[in-house]
């Protein structure tokens, strides 16, 4: 079955379903199955009167709204190749994007975004270019639709084979230039035949979408929850919080760091009333307790090695003590944290984060409020799906195994496989791995091995029962000149529990000692500042000159860096600095909030040599 197959099909089976739930100007949009067709319909036609046909490479700049989808599936339906990206891609990335893939026409969001790279287009000779808001207009004069149309758009279907490329993915480029990843029709219907099956989803379920469209992890999750005739929700990351309250779903996929922006928004309020704080953090810690113990009781936590059954009963008996005790405290506790689910909407039945690793205390934090988290791994290359730990997986601290059809091995650096419980780089192999990256026979050749497995870059190891568990990025690990390997994901992992910072990065390589570029939340650090150290500052800069503040500051984070923590003694912080910007997505971020590392350090290179001397 192909993407449009699934398309004719589910439209026709939920007609009069509510498809799609927008805002434009606080005004609430509601779109069934029916309409949804009918749009899809329409806007081809008018894809089709402009010269566009099969084969053709489109660029598709635009950001998540819910004629990003419609203007998907009518590319969709005339076997059309896209080449999606967000409006605030970078104009010398997209003119890349555009002549590599060699783009000949353009869709565009708004007149905004097109005359913001006006003079670069006007150089690529396009053989046509669509304003969806203006099309918007255009679309409502072609209707009704006649039986003929409707019956010529469904023979659209007899054009498409499954192993024909839909679209092409450019990544990221976290570490570099962009690469193009070429997905078929069977890449992605891995993801739609074997996720819905894994959450347990189910017609009823409402999705609140709020990724990057263009990013394969909120195309896959919207083509599985309309695949199942969900409702999807889209809201963005100002409305988030606001929009999980209000709409209630049950079901919700987003990154990282959107998560980690909910504990802080919620552990920062509470910092005002010490009091309730002091409650939240005992509920919270009641019932990371219980539910770590209860664990243990089940052998429901990372295993590498086989146990007799003598010894894991001796393990077992302590542990079952303190479940048996905490119970009652645990009843309160849940009963009293329901109370903070209603932040989150209080009918969420699965949260799930991809796109990048989940913090340990964000992932525990979440849990014990009562939570169902799915920690899921995938990667653009893979369309992404590779592992997640769903509804059957319940080994916590994992990102579960790999799905069913999908190969995963751990390899050292010679490509032998390693031992369980030994860290090495992660391979796959699986019907939904593109087969090659576009344009770029050479950087294939780098990433497949000779009998197929995707070389993924990632560090991880495996249990004793299959669950994968990252430890790291080969490509981003930090060679300090006494030869010593860091990882910097776990680092910047563990000290961004500390509510001033907002985001961090470790930098050090080829240098004696480790460094810390922090991104604060200057009103939390300047009352940190205040209340801790009893000192009183009004600006990043004014900080920064006080070495006090400075090194009390860094004592803090190497505390946190301690080995009592697991933490190595090279792994200590050498020297921090404050920057007086933020991060920005399409400058110093991705648009899944991942840090171009490659990018800052070429942006603070003489700080970094500086205080990293």
């Amino acid at each position: 079955m192909t993407l449009f197959d699934m398309f004719l099909d589910i439209t026709a089976k939920y007609k009069t379903k509510v498809a799609f739930v927008y805002k434009i100007n606080d005004i609430e949009y509601k779109v069934s199955y029916k309409l949804f067709f009918d749009d899809v319909l329409l806007l081809s036609k008018a894809f089709t009167k402009s010269g566009i046909k099969k084969g053709d490479k489109v660029m598709f700049v635009s950001d998540n709204r819910y004629e990003w989808i419609v203007t998907d599936f009518a590319l969709l339906a005339l076997g059309v190749i896209s080449v999606p990206r967000g409006t605030d891609t970078p104009t010398d990335e997209l003119n890349y994007i555009m002549s590599h893939s060699d783009c000949k026409h353009l869709i565009v969001e708004n007149h905004k975004t097109f005359e913001l790279h006006k003079e670069m287009l006007d150089n690529l000779n396009l053989s046509s270019v669509f304003v969806l808001d203006d099309y918007k207009k255009l679309l409502e004069n072609e209707r009704p639709i006649s039986e003929d149309d409707i019956k010529e758009f469904t023979n659209l279907k007899t054009l498409h084979k499954v192993q024909d490329i839909f679209t092409i993915i450019y990544t990221s480029g976290t570490t570099g230039r962009p690469k193009g990843v070429p997905l078929n029709h069977i890449n992605m219907m891995y993801n739609v035949d074997t996720i819905p099956h894994a959450i347990g989803l189910q017609q009823s379920d409402e999705w609140l979408s709020i990724l990057p469209p263009w990013h394969v992890f909120e195309r896959a999750s919207e083509y599985v929850a309309f695949s199942k005739g969900c409702k999807i929700i889209y809201t963005s990351a100002k409305t988030f919080a606001a929009d999980l309250e209000y709409y209630k779903p049950t079901m919700v996929a987003t990154v990282p760091r959107l998560w980690e922006s909910m504990y802080a928004k919620i552990t920062n309020t509470l910092a005002k009333e010490p009091k309730k704080a002091a409650i939240f953090n005992t509920l919270i810690e009641i019932s990371k307790i219980y539910k770590k113990n209860l664990r243990i009781v089940l052998d429901q936590l990372p295993r590498y090695e086989k146990q007799n059954i003598l010894a894991s009963t001796l393990t077992k008996i302590i542990p079952l003590i303190k479940v048996i005790l905490l119970f009652p405290f645990y009843l309160l506790a849940r009963k009293k944290l329901s109370l903070v689910q209603k932040k989150f909407g209080g009918k969420l039945k699965l949260a799930i984060s991809g796109g990048g690793a989940l913090p340990e205390y964000v992932d525990e934090w979440i849990d014990a409020i009562g939570i169902r988290i799915v920690n899921a791994y995938g990667m653009t290359e893979c369309s992404p799906l590779i592992t997640g730990r769903a509804l059957n997986c319940n080994i916590f601290g994992t990102i579960g195994p790999a799905f069913e059809g999908t190969q995963l091995r751990i390899v050292d650096e010679h490509g032998n496989k390693v031992d369980v419980g030994v860290s090495g780089e992660v391979e796959v192999k699986g019907p939904q791995v593109m087969s090659g990256y576009f344009n770029s026979e050479e950087e294939t050749k780098k990433t497949f091995t000779e009998d197929g497995f995707l070389k993924t870059g990632d560090l991880g190891k495996l249990t004793i029962t299959g669950e994968l568990i990252l430890t790291g990025r080969s490509k981003e690990i930090i060679v300090l000149s006494s030869g010593e390997n860091v990882d910097p994901s776990r680092i910047e992992s563990a000290v961004s529990i500390l509510p001033y910072i907002t985001d961090a990065m470790l930098v050090g390589q080829d240098k004696k000692g480790l460094g810390l570029l922090i991104v604060a939340d200057f009103e939390i650090l300047k009352e940190y500042v205040s209340t801790k150290l009893d000192k009183a500052v009004e600006s990043v800069e004014q900080m920064m000159e006080d070495q006090h503040i400075v090194s009390d500051i860094k004592s803090e984070l190497n505390e946190i860096l301690h080995k009592k923590h697991g933490f190595k003694p090279f792994e200590k912080l050498q020297n921090i600095h404050f920057l007086d910007k933020e991060f920005k997505v399409g400058e110093e971020l991705t648009n899944t909030l991942k840090k171009k590392r490659h990018i800052i350090e070429k942006k603070y290179h003489e700080l970094i040599d500086n205080f990293l001397k």
